[in-house]
């Protein structure tokens, strides 16, 4: 957890970087736009179906309207969360690249190049793993809302073991030859990743800071600081 909180103050200081702020405000435009066309879709759908089956009358449709509301923005963490994840995969290989150039330049130099088709397969298996998930252990979130914070902490440790997976295999791609980091290092990468992620506001900086991190976190391990 020590190299972990060291990275998540690299990746910190990262932030103020022009290019760094530039991927940032893209990132994070793009993600807000999908964020607000999901949560309409999902609403529009919502109606539609009540409406055209005709479940309810009229004011319970109303009613299911208001609940299917609230579901959405209870829902928006994770719905914020796969969205962000996947817009951040299309920048990888620049935030990536960055972070390495300015901090760990003999490893930049051995990095081989990630495509764009490939940073969407990463970001579409990154998609496809948070939702899946998500959906088995949704059972266990359901039982455990009776406990008040059982269902956040289950919730935390759940995306805590995706995100440092995904993460750590966002930065592997560019290092194919290292190894992957020790199962307590991506714990702990994907940990805080998680929980800067439940942050209001902070929310928004968690998808390139935790990047930002994942890249300190392996090259830490490797001692490749430049001094």
């Amino acid at each position: 957890m020590t190299r972990a909180v060291h990275a998540f103050l690299l990746a910190l200081r990262d932030l103020p970087r022009p290019r760094v702020l530039r991927i940032l405000l893209q990132s994070l435009a793009l993600t807000l736009l999908l964020l607000i066309v999901a949560g309409a879709a999902l609403f529009v759908a919502a109606r539609w179906a009540l409406e055209h089956w005709q479940w309810l009358g009229a004011a319970e449709r109303d009613m299911a309207g208001i609940l299917v509301v609230v579901a959405i923005i209870a829902g928006s963490w994770l719905l914020f969360r796969a969205i962000a994840i996947v817009v951040v995969g299309l920048f990888a290989d620049a935030i990536v690249a960055d972070v390495e150039g300015r901090h760990y330049p003999a490893a930049a130099a051995r990095a081989v190049d990630v495509g764009w088709r490939q940073n969407i397969r990463l970001a579409l298996a990154s998609l496809v793993r948070l939702i899946g998930g998500n959906l088995l252990a949704l059972p266990v979130y359901i039982l455990l809302l009776v406990t008040g914070i059982g269902t956040p902490i289950f919730a935390l440790f759940v995306n805590g073991l995706l995100l440092g997976r995904d993460l750590e295999a966002m930065v592997l791609a560019r290092h194919p030859e290292r190894p992957r980091l020790e199962r307590p290092a991506r714990w702990s990468l994907g940990l805080l990743s998680a929980a800067t992620f439940m942050v209001p506001i902070a929310n928004l900086l968690a998808p390139i800071v935790s990047a930002a991190m994942a890249v300190h976190m392996l090259h830490l391990a490797s001692g490749d600081l430049k001094k």
